[in-house]
């Protein structure tokens, strides 16, 4: 189906009758077949009973929300493409509604325009583009449809001076996203400013955010300014924001509220000019329940959250994701790139990837280091990784993990070894952050 072909069928699912009848006539009127319900249940039975090119819904609806509308939609075969509309402001819900595999989102009042413009493409049946690039940023590469779900969400906020909470896995390319960020920004002149809040002791955190006066402690011989400063203009990316003390917590959270902040050691205040982009890979719900962080920051971080897919959900992005990656490894080490058969692909398909893509490009340096410009075969690679020897004794590490909800202490006991050992063997097979991250 070409973008011109203006028969297809459509679906719209809205409960109010004055913005359902200017819908099913504004989209008529643009040539499409169009059939308007009010309710979540009558879109059930038309999607068992008819195809469609497309499904625009409401995500409040009386009975089943729009959400289940959504997953129905999906569940077809092949799954149809939905549109969601919803409030001005609710986002979590539209960033729900992404996670299931919506296509994209309008916010109401809609505007025709938008609209029609996402119907287009859609019944177009566009194929999505393998990599996205904007200005200096690294290009973010893949086609699976939650990473392009993503990729919209990111285009959408991007313009605007909110917070950006990216969450996902360890290694799923949450920095990639934040320097995209900035890159559509009307700050991209500005500086780009990152800081790994796990990286940092935390007796050093807040001077490393806030920076110090000299005096301020024993061995400040100088005035030095911290990340909050030298990202002024710009964008401050905050990666594995979980990780902060309580206590600087709620320093952060006074420069969302207030754009101010004080080195330490100084009384002078100074303005906070920054646009913050944060990451986790932690359940920041859950720890605030568990009240390891605060729920006022918490809910100020979360304006607009986005969720990165992990490798194994798209393993279909792996070939261009090798063939990328293979490229710019052999650049950076001035050698022919590997290349790898079918069988070498379909191997990487199938392992679990608990580092995602960050493990995958370690694997593919290693190849690049050992063979530069070979074809790897599936048994290479086997071989490579420490499969055909390690295999049992990762897979128990895997498994231990999981069992215990990723708390390594419990992990090593299910093992019968020292926790010690087990972070050596974590590290050894890629696992940190697998299942999920936890001491």
């Amino acid at each position: 189906m070409s973008a011109a072909d203006r028969s297809a069928r459509l679906l719209v699912v809205e409960d109010k009758d004055s913005l359902r009848a200017m819908l099913e006539e504004a989209l008529r009127g643009e040539g499409y077949a169009v059939t308007a319900v009010s309710t979540a249940e009558e879109a059930f039975e038309r999607l068992a009973d008819e195809a469609f090119a497309l499904v625009l819904t409401d995500l409040k609806l009386p009975g089943a929300d729009g959400l289940e509308v959504v997953s129905a939609a999906r569940a077809t075969s092949p799954p149809t493409p939905v549109v969601v509309m919803t409030a001005y402001g609710s986002v979590r819900r539209a960033v729900e509604a992404m996670r299931r595999g919506a296509l994209d989102f309008l916010e109401k009042p809609v505007e025709l325009d938008a609209l029609f413009g996402l119907v287009d493409g859609a019944v177009g049946g566009r194929e999505p583009e393998d990599m996205f690039a904007v200005g200096a940023a690294p290009p973010i590469v893949g086609r699976h449809p939650r990473l392009h779900a993503a990729l919209r969400l990111l285009k959408k906020v991007a313009p605007t001076e909110s917070t950006i909470l990216l969450t996902g896995e360890s290694g799923t390319g949450k920095e990639l996203f934040a320097r995209a960020a900035h890159a559509l920004s009307p700050r991209r002149a500005g500086p780009f400013v990152a800081l790994n809040c796990a990286a940092i002791p935390e007796t050093l955190i807040e001077n490393e955010l806030f920076g110090h006066e000299k005096g301020a402690f024993t061995g400040a011989d100088r005035r030095q300014a911290g990340r909050f400063e030298q990202a002024a203009g710009g964008t401050l990316f905050l990666d594995e924001i979980g990780e902060l003390p309580l206590a600087v917590q709620s320093k952060v959270l006074r420069v969302l509220e207030e754009h101010s902040f004080e080195r330490v050691g100084s009384g002078a205040t100074l303005e906070a000019d920054v646009r913050l982009v944060v990451a986790t890979n932690r359940d920041l719900r859950g720890m605030v329940e568990d009240r390891l962080f605060r729920p006022d920051l918490y809910y100020r971080l979360e304006v607009f959250p986005i969720d990165l897919p992990a490798l194994r959900e798209r393993t279909e992005d792996i070939p261009v994701l090798t063939q990328y990656l293979a490229g710019r490894l052999g650049q950076r080490h001035g050698v022919e790139p590997v290349r790898l058969e079918a069988e070498a692909l379909e191997f990487l398909a199938g392992r679990p990837w608990p580092g995602n893509v960050r493990e995958l490009s370690n694997l593919l340096e290693r190849a690049t280091i050992v063979e530069p410009g070979t074809a790897w075969s599936a048994q290479s690679l086997r071989r490579l990784t420490g499969d055909a020897v390690e295999g049992g004794e990762a897979q128990a590490v895997r498994q231990a993990l999981v069992d215990a909800g990723g708390d390594k202490h419990m992990a090593a006991e299910r093992l019968g070894i020292s926790y010690r050992t087990l972070q050596r063997r974590v590290k050894k097979y890629d696992l940190e952050g697998f299942p999920e991250y936890r001491d």
